[in-house]
């Protein structure tokens, strides 16, 4: 199945899984996970899906900056109820990634492995997102600003023409090369944009 190429070239994620250990799932209960597999996951490739994930690649590396992430052990908040805005789409970004859900999650096995309560919306923070370590009660607060990446001036006139189904395939192909190139340089091209994120412990 073709896809962009640059999707390979994102930095990939590897977490420890005592669950996926415990039940023998995979290997040592290591994952690693793609910016590829959560665009599957998602069923699309946007700003807001290629921000969930690099918070994520950002707030691990801080809050595991000599281990491996554990899956599972992490908590996250979210400042805006998840119905508000793309809050629902980043969750489940970072639930693919951490494991951490509200209510739905695994519910655990002799206490262990629990995975619901883990993440929590309208929280009192001013950051896009929380993440915490269960075992150290450290936080990292990560903040996530797209606007700060210009989109192709064409690419407004074309998607209003592909809402109302006046775009040519050839169009509908340039619409799609634009949006991924926004895309593009949000996930490999962070350091030409320093603010557009960015990371403070708490």
């Amino acid at each position: 199945m073709p896809y962009p190429l640059f999707y390979d070239k994102a930095e990939k994620i590897t977490l420890y899984d005592p669950l996926a250990e415990f039940l023998g799932s995979f290997d040592a209960g290591l994952i690693k996970v793609r910016y590829r597999d959560i665009a599957e996951f998602a069923g699309h490739s946007c700003p807001t899906v290629a921000g969930a994930y690099l918070m994520s690649v950002h707030a691990l590396k801080a809050l595991y900056p000599d281990s491996t992430p554990v899956r599972g052990e992490i908590k996250v908040a979210f400042k805006e109820s998840l119905e508000e805005g793309v809050a629902g789409v980043i969750a489940n970004v970072i639930t693919n990634i951490t494991g951490a859900t509200e209510s739905s999650g695994f519910k655990g096995l002799n206490g262990k492995f629990v995975r619901h309560n883990l993440m929590a919306f309208n929280a009192p923070i001013t950051s896009s997102v929380r993440f915490t370590r269960i075992d150290t009660n450290q936080s990292v607060d990560v903040f996530y600003n797209p606007s700060i990446v210009p989109a192709d001036p064409a690419m407004q006139p074309l998607m209003q023409k592909m809402m109302k189904g006046a775009a040519n395939d050839e169009e509908k192909k340039h619409f799609g090369t634009l949006w991924q190139a926004r895309v593009e340089k949000i996930l490999l091209h962070t350091e030409q944009y320093p603010e557009l994120l960015t990371l403070k412990a708490v």
